[in-house]
């Protein structure tokens, strides 16, 4: 594995374009895009103040960069350096900004979520959406672009309206079964619309692009419920996190569930492969305690890592979590699906040191990582099955059906912040 020289970024805001060609990084209020076949500075943007937010187009042509403090967003053009455009919100306050699937249009969240305010940048129109809900995963798009679909909060009721993104008319608007909606997902082929509700009551709906509702689910009654919902990227399977610690697999005939995968703090299945993290530290000779070799060289003292194959039975550690604070430490609240939907890796939040990884094809357990610190994030590749995830150190750590891998990445100085979501997409679509 290769690697390039460290470049500077604040806010963990670093991003490959979705057509892999550029690199955009933010520093401070400055944007920076390189060619990611020579990282080479191809432009040099400066803000009017430090970025909070930045995102690419779909067709890769379009920067947004917003600066939430003082309600502005700036776009940039790559095929145009010396365009730009500016979108200040004024005194209302600026949330969230994102692009629309065509790249074209621009949707700003006012602060205490008074409307979403669409802004065209082909015809400079403006479109007001009222009574956005403020909630986890209040907005999303079908995969195609054709469609919106928005949570809303009226007369103390849930309701969804799904908009038409050509032109932004409502197609359908119908109020939600749920007492208070925490988030809604589209299937991957944009017929379902899966819809949950809040931690204290477990209900997940599945609506058609109608607003018809074709099914209704839930485990169980009295406890804390929905944590994470995943849809396979073949719509066959809707993945459900929950707070007892189980993912609940629904099937996209019946909208039955077909399987649950548990995380016991025991590991007895002889199927699975459990790897566990080892460091140790590296000899150091007398003739390396120079001071040359101290002050210049990075990699002296690093802590080197592999991974091992434990012997069953394998007891994993656990965090008990605290009753007497709000939102505890426990239940699935991170799970993906590999591109093929083959693998599906799970992250149970009082086994923070611990990735999980289940084979849809035999729906069993396929391997467990036992890292030395806590996983901070994972992603799968999205060429082929391999995953990829990080603990906030100086190493990415690799694993694919063939085996698991812990990479160094030569650094200098401290690297604490350096891996995170964008820098291990960065590194798997190189």
């Amino acid at each position: 594995m290769n690697f390039s020289e460290v470049f500077k970024q604040s806010n963990q805001l670093c991003k490959v374009s979705p057509d892999g060609k550029y690199l955009a990084t933010c520093v401070q209020y400055r944007l920076v895009v390189r060619d990611m076949s020579t990282l080479q500075i191809l432009q040099l943007y400066t803000c009017l103040d430090q970025i909070s937010h930045m995102d690419w187009s779909s067709d890769s042509l379009y920067i947004l960069c917003a600066m939430y403090k003082r309600g502005l967003v700036q776009v940039w053009s790559l095929e145009q350096p010396d365009w730009h455009c500016k979108i200040d919100e004024g005194s209302i306050g600026l949330v969230s900004s994102r692009w629309s699937p065509d790249g074209r249009h621009i949707l700003n969240t006012t602060e205490f979520h008074l409307r979403i305010t669409v802004w065209s940048l082909c015809t400079k129109a403006v479109s007001y959406i009222k009574y956005p809900k403020a909630c986890q995963k209040g907005i999303d798009f079908s995969r195609d672009g054709c469609y919106m679909a928005l949570a809303e909060r009226r007369d103390c009721k849930d309701y969804i309206s799904v908009f038409v993104c050509d032109d932004w008319h409502l197609l359908r608007h119908f109020e939600t079964e749920t007492q208070d909606l925490a988030g809604l997902e589209w299937s991957p082929n944009g017929c379902v619309l899966a819809v949950w509700d809040t931690c204290l009551e477990y209900k997940v709906l599945l609506y058609s692009l109608d607003g018809r509702l074709l099914s209704t689910y839930s485990a169980y009654e009295w406890s804390l419920g929905v944590k994470s919902v995943t849809w396979s990227p073949s719509s066959q399977f809707l993945a459900i996190g929950s707070y007892d610690e189980k993912v609940r697999i629904l099937n996209h005939i019946t909208w039955k569930k077909i399987m649950q995968f548990e995380h016991p703090a025991t590991i007895n299945n002889t199927k699975a492969a459990v790897y566990k993290e080892v460091e140790r530290r590296p000899a150091v000779g007398s003739e390396d305690l120079s001071l040359h070799n101290i002050t210049i060289g990075s990699t002296l003292f690093n802590t080197q890592s592999k991974y091992e194959i434990c012997p069953l039975p394998v007891q994993i550690p656990v965090v008990k979590p605290d009753p007497d604070r709000a939102n505890p430490k426990i239940g699935v609240s991170f799970m993906a699906f590999s591109s093929d939907s083959r693998y599906l890796a799970t992250k149970n939040d009082n086994m923070t040191s611990v990735v999980w990884v289940w084979d849809m094809q035999k729906m069993s357990l396929e391997a467990v990582l036992e890292q030395t610190s806590a996983a901070r994030c994972f992603q799968w590749d999205p060429r082929r099955p391999r995953l990829a995830l990080c603990t906030a150190n100086t190493k990415l750590y690799l694993w694919s059906p063939a085996g698991c891998v812990s990479v160094q990445v030569p650094s200098e100085g401290n690297m604490h912040n350096f891996f995170t979501l964008p820098a291990i997409i960065s590194v798997l679509k190189t």
